[in-house]
C-alpha cells in the first residue's frame, strides 16, 4: 500500500514545505451533486477538522484524497511520492499473527531494506576483486541502500512499536495475544498503531476515538499535535477536535467553508459571519424593495418609463445575497407518548455487585421517580453501566433489592447497540423486527426521519458506516413507545449535527430519562440530577453537568475520568512511602546515566553515517572496519534503548 522509502520522501516534503492542492473536485450521485467543484490547499503542518452533516461527503472526500475513489471531475496535485495513510471504518488485519507482530508489519519496507543491506554487506565481506565493475556496483547499491535507511533508527523500531501500542491501551500481556482473539474496537487500535508508525505525509483518521478510552484519547491527541506531517480528522468529539485542529473545513450542500481556526473559534466566527450576512441580506432586501417601489411608481408615468426601465436593468444586475439553507436534511427524532408510569419508576436498595472476587460497588441506594432526568457519570470501571443494567433488569445484582414501579415501559440503548444489529438483515428488516403491530405502517416514514430513504431500506447492515448503524439502532429503539428511556453512551458514532438533533428531541421527551455519557456538550442542560460513581459508592448532585463540574472544581469530563481514587490502600505507611521515594531517586539516576550513553552512541552513529553518505568512503581501505564498528554501535544502542525502556516502565509502576 505504501511506497518503499516513504519516510525519506516525507522528510523531504516537510523540509521543503510542500503544498498539496485539491482542485475542483466534483462528485455526483444521480441527480444530486454531493461535492461541487471543491478546491483547497493543504500544508504539511495543517491539522484539519473535516466536519459536516451525515451525507455531506466527508468520508467521500477522504477516499478521493486517499485515491480509493475517483471524482466525476477535478484533480489532486500532490508530489509524485506523497504517502497517504487512511484509517477507515473497515479494514483487514492478519488474524493469525500476534498483536506485536501485526503492528511490526508496518515497518516491512524498512525491514526489507535492512535485510537487503545485510545481504550486500555479507557478499562484500567475502569478495576480494576490489577493482572489478561488479564490486563497484555492489558498493554503489550499498551506498544507495544506506542513504535510503539513514532516516530509520533500526535499533528502536520495536521499542517505538511498543510505545505506540501502549499509548493506545495495550499491555505487555496483550502483545502475545492473537489478533483473532480481539474485539473489533481493539483491532481498530492495531490498525491505528500501524498507521501512526508508518508516518505518512498525510494522515487521515475517520472517527478515531470511537473505540478509545480517555487515557488513549489524550495520548493520541498529544501524538497528533506533534505529528510531523498533515493530519485530517473526522470526529464527533468536540474537545478532541478543538485540542488538535488549527483549521476547520465544513462541508455543506456541496460547498466548503474554510476557517483557519480551532473548533471553538470557528463556531464564534461562523456565528459572527452569519449575523453579518443576515444584516447584509436585510439591508439589501430593503434597498431592493425601495428601488422596486420607485420603478413601479415611474412605470405608471409615461414621462418616467424610460428611466424606470433603466433602473430595472441596473437592479437586475445586482448580485443578490443568499442566505444558507436553514432547512438542510437532518435526522428528525420524535418519541411517542405513552401512559404515565407510577410515581417511583425503579428503586435500588442496598445493591452490591461483584464480578468474580472484584467488588464493583456495594450498598448503593438509588431511587428514580417519574419525570426524573438523571446522568450517571464517573470513571470507566466504576459501575455506571452495570448499575443501569441491574436497575432495568438486564443484569442480576450480587446483593440487595430492586423494586420496579407500576406501568413502566422500558427502552434501553446499549453503548454497543449498533454492534448488536444483525449484519445479514436489511435496514427495513431490522425495523420490522422491532416494530410493534401498531407501528408497522410507520416503519418507512421513521426510516426517512433517520435519513434512510428509498433504496436505503434495502441495504444490508453489513455495508452501513458506523454513523449509519448508530442511526439505525436509534431508529429501531423509538419503534417501541416507552416512559423510561435509558441511554448508555448514545452519541458514539453520531456526528456533531445528529448529536444536537438527538439532544433537542430528548429535551422534549416527556418520560423518565437516564443517560450515561462522558460528553459534556451533550449533557449540558439535558438532565437535572447527576449521580457520580466513585470508589464503590455514589454521590448525588441536584443540577446538570455544568453544576456538577463547578462543584467538583473541574473544567471538563476528562478530569472526571482521570481523577485519582480517594481510597488509600491499607498497606500504605510512612516506611513504604520512604522506600518508594528512595527507589524512584535511584531509578531516575540510572535513567539519566543510560540516556547519556544513548546520546553518545547516537552521536557516533551519526558521524559514521555522514561519512558513509560520501561515495568515496567505500573506496577507503578502512571501509570494512568502519562498517563493522557501525554495526556494533547499532547493537549497543539497541541494548541501551531496551535497558532505558525497562527502567522507565519500572519507574512508571512505582511513581
Amino acid at each position: 500500500m505504501y511506497e518503499t522509502g516513504f519516510l525519506i520522501n516525507s522528510f523531504i516534503n516537510y523540509q521543503n514545505n510542500t503544498m498539496y492542492y485539491v482542485r475542483d473536485i466534483t462528485v455526483n450521485f444521480g441527480e444530486r451533486t454531493l461535492l461541487d467543484k471543491i478546491s483547497f490547499m493543504i500544508t504539511p503542518k495543517d491539522r484539519i477538522g473535516l466536519i459536516g452533516r451525515n451525507g455531506a461527503g466527508k468520508s467521500t472526500l477522504l477516499k478521493i484524497i486517499a485515491r480509493e475513489k475517483n471524482p466525476d471531475s477535478g484533480l489532486l496535485e500532490f508530489p509524485t511520492r506523497t504517502t497517504i495513510g487512511y484509517l477507515r471504518q473497515e479494514f483487514e488485519l492478519n488474524e493469525s499473527l500476534k498483536v506485536i507482530d501485526e503492528a511490526m508489519s508496518s515497518h516491512e519496507n524498512a525491514l526489507a531494506l535492512h535485510q537487503k543491506l545485510e545481504e550486500i554487506n555479507l557478499i562484500i565481506s567475502e569478495r576480494t576483486d576490489y577493482e572489478s565493475d561488479s564490486y563497484g556496483k555492489l558498493l554503489e547499491e550499498l551506498a544507495h541502500l544506506t542513504g535510503q535507511l539513514e532516516h530509520f533508527n533500526l535499533a528502536t523500531l520495536e521499542i517505538e512499536t511498543i510505545k505506540v501500542l501502549k499509548g493506545l491501551g495495550f499491555t505487555d500481556a496483550d502483545f502475545q495475544r492473537q489478533v483473532s482473539e480481539l474485539s473489533g474496537g481493539w483491532k481498530m487500535r492495531i490498525e491505528l498503531a500501524k498507521l501512526l508508525l508508518q508516518q505518512p505525509d498525510i494522515l487521515m483518521l475517520d472517527e478515531p476515538t470511537n473505540h478509545l478510552d480517555i487515557e488513549s484519547i489524550i495520548w493520541l491527541e498529544q501524538y497528533l499535535i506533534t505529528y510531523p506531517g498533515t493530519v485530517i480528522l473526522i470526529s464527533h468529539d468536540i474537545q478532541f477536535l478543538d485540542n488538535i485542529c488549527n483549521r476547520i473545513i465544513e462541508l455543506d450542500m456541496g460547498d466548503i467553508m474554510d476557517y483557519k481556526l480551532n473548533y471553538k473559534k470557528y463556531l464564534e466566527e461562523k456565528d459572527k459571519q452569519k449575523l453579518i450576512r443576515h444584516a447584509a441580506f436585510e439591508n439589501q432586501q430593503k434597498e431592493i424593495a425601495q428601488k422596486e417601489k420607485t420603478i413601479n411608481r415611474f412605470m405608471a408615468k409615461a414621462s418616467k418609463t424610460k428611466m424606470a426601465q433603466s433602473m430595472q436593468k441596473q437592479l437586475d444586475k445586482v448580485e443578490r445575497i443568499e442566505l444558507p439553507s436553514e432547512h438542510a436534511k437532518s435526522m428528525q427524532i420524535r418519541f411517542a407518548e405513552v401512559p404515565r408510569s407510577g410515581r417511583e419508576v425503579v428503586k435500588a436498595i442496598d445493591v452490591s455487585k461483584a464480578f468474580d472476587k472484584k467488588m464493583v460497588f456495594s450498598g448503593l441506594n438509588i431511587t428514580i421517580e417519574r419525570g426524573d432526568r438523571i446522568a450517571f457519570v464517573g470513571q470507566n470501571g466504576q459501575g455506571k453501566t452495570t448499575m443501569a443494567k441491574i436497575m432495568t433488569g438486564l443484569l442480576p445484582s450480587t446483593d440487595g433489592t430492586i423494586e420496579t414501579g407500576s406501568n413502566m415501559h422500558l427502552s434501553f440503548y446499549a453503548q454497543n447497540q449498533s454492534e448488536l444489529l444483525n449484519l445479514k438483515s436489511t435496514v427495513l428488516e431490522v425495523m420490522e423486527d422491532k416494530a410493534p403491530e401498531e407501528m408497522r405502517t410507520r416503519v418507512r416514514s421513521i426510516l426517512g426521519a433517520f435519513l434512510f430513504s428509498g433504496d436505503d431500506a434495502d441495504k444490508k447492515v453489513s455495508v452501513l458506516s458506523g454513523g449509519e448503524r448508530a442511526r439505525l439502532a436509534m431508529a429501531s429503539l423509538i419503534m417501541k413507545p416507552c416512559n423510561f428511556l435509558v441511554l448508555d453512551e448514545p452519541t458514539n458514532h453520531l456526528d456533531i449535527y445528529s448529536k444536537e438533533v438527538l439532544k433537542e428531541a430528548l429535551k422534549e421527551y416527556q418520560g423518565t430519562l437516564l443517560v450515561i455519557s462522558h460528553d459534556r456538550e451533550f449533557l449540558s442542560g439535558l438532565t437535572d440530577k447527576v449521580i457520580e460513581f466513585k470508589d464503590g459508592g455514589t454521590n448525588e448532585y441536584l443540577g446538570d453537568i455544568d453544576y456538577y463540574l463547578s462543584k467538583k472544581k473541574m473544567l471538563n469530563m476528562r478530569e472526571v475520568e482521570l481523577q485519582k481514587s480517594d481510597v488509600t490502600p491499607v498497606a500504605d505507611n510512612q516506611n513504604s512511602i520512604k522506600g518508594d521515594a528512595d527507589e524512584i531517586r535511584k531509578l531516575r539516576k540510572q535513567i539519566g546515566t543510560v540516556e547519556k550513553q544513548i546520546s553518545r552512541f547516537e552521536e557516533e552513529i551519526a558521524e559514521i553515517e555522514t561519512r558513509m553518505s560520501d561515495p568515496d568512503f567505500y573506496n577507503n581501505p578502512e571501509f570494512i572496519k568502519t562498517n563493522n564498528k557501525y554495526k556494533e554501535l547499532q547493537a549497543s544502542l539497541e541494548n541501551k534503548m531496551s535497558e532505558w525502556e525497562s527502567l522507565v516502565l519500572t519507574l512508571d509502576s512505582v511513581s
